[in-house]
């Protein structure tokens, strides 16, 4: 269902022409095709149940829903040094030659690999299909209209460039916000999924901790998510469940600033006093 979504592989469209130059090499995507890994995760739809497995929590149940989400796309570009495997540039020819038929001509094919994101860094355990950018995504790309967002916590909104990055969060948010599943990209969570995202909150330094750590480090949403430098303090440990770890560290200092402004008119009178 991820790949036959317009609205989803829009926005991917429009991230990998930032990330490959098709904007900068108008050669790319006809002489030569464009190629990139399309890293996909399975995190937790509930955002405590994702704190508390970065956190290491116990209390965190088995049983839980994933959803799909993007963790980074990675441009590869074909050289003399790492030529395209015989496979992928039949494959290439083959899907530039179908969108030429179609009357796609003028817009520019290439190569994309979704590849699972519990694996390593090689290119192994994916699915590689054809990609054409249509004429629209590429006018999107040029134009850059921003996005307009709100935050989670406050309800203000807020305008974001629109770039590679913020394609991919806009994607992720979308997939998200579907509480209904009618994407069908929910699913239960497995033992290796869960793993990957406490490997991340260890610091430790495979790929696929790696690559989610990245993504966190981009994504508003993980803004405000304590790492575990925060679980101690004065070498006592917290004993804080996830759930009011993140009301501490998101909530708390709003409602400290709303409490603040309500006590403003009452300074006047300390003063007389």
């Amino acid at each position: 269902m991820f790949i036959s979504n317009p609205l989803i592989m829009g926005f991917l469209k429009v991230s990998i022409i930032f990330d490959c130059g098709l904007l900068d090499n108008h050669r790319i995507g006809f002489d030569v095709p464009f190629m990139a890994r399309v890293d996909i995760g399975i995190e937790p739809s509930d955002i405590l149940d994702f704190i508390g497995l970065y956190l290491d929590d116990k209390i965190v149940g088995e049983k839980l829903q994933g959803m799909v989400q993007v963790n980074a796309v990675t441009p590869w570009y074909p050289s003399p040094t790492r030529p395209l495997t015989p496979e992928r540039l039949h494959l290439w020819h083959k899907a530039r030659a179908k969108y030429n038929a179609e009357g796609f001509a003028k817009d520019p094919v290439g190569l994309v690999d979704f590849v699972d994101g519990s694996c390593a860094g090689d290119w192994k355990n994916g699915v590689t299909i054809g990609l054409h950018i249509p004429t629209i995504a590429l006018d999107m790309a040029r134009k850059r209209e921003p996005f307009v967002r709100a935050s989670a916590i406050t309800g203000v909104q807020f305008r974001q460039p629109m770039s590679a990055v913020g394609c991919l969060e806009y994607i992720n948010v979308h997939i998200r916000a579907d509480k209904q599943n009618q994407l069908r990209l929910r699913t239960a969570m497995t033992e290796e999924d869960k793993e990957i995202i406490r490997a991340a909150g260890r610091n430790e330094g495979t790929f696929p901790a790696r690559i989610l750590k990245e993504k966190m480090g981009r994504e508003h949403l993980y803004a405000n998510v304590p790492g575990p430098h925060k679980r101690t303090g004065l070498g006592i440990k917290m004993s804080v469940s996830p759930g009011r770890q993140y009301f501490i560290y998101c909530c708390l200092p709003f409602f400290l600033i709303i409490l603040l402004i309500s006590l403003l008119p009452m300074l006047p009178l300390v003063y007389k006093v």
